[in-house]
């Protein structure tokens, strides 16, 4: 075979291949729209809860973030102690 032959069956397989998958995506894409508008018919999405009040009084909530800041300090220093060491 020639290096033209060869040439012009490659871009052949290649504008094959390309116009293959593109036409696999694009019905891939129609199936996937279908599926979704037959959905939305039949299966609504249901209303959206109300939101819950909160349980927790105020006085608590600091108090647990008074916690974590304690705990998140503890961990920094500890974390460049042992940076430090090595």
């Amino acid at each position: 075979m020639q290096e033209n032959d060869l040439l012009g069956e490659g871009l052949n397989l290649m504008v094959f291949g390309m116009g293959f998958v593109f036409v696999f995506l694009s019905l891939l894409v129609v199936a996937m729209m279908a599926m979704s508008r037959l959905v939305g018919r039949f299966a609504p999405e249901p209303a959206p809860a109300a939101p819950r009040a909160s349980k927790a009084p105020a006085a608590t909530m600091e108090a647990d973030d008074g916690e974590l800041t304690a705990v998140m300090t503890a961990a920094i220093h500890r974390f460049r102690q042992d940076r430090a060491r090595h």
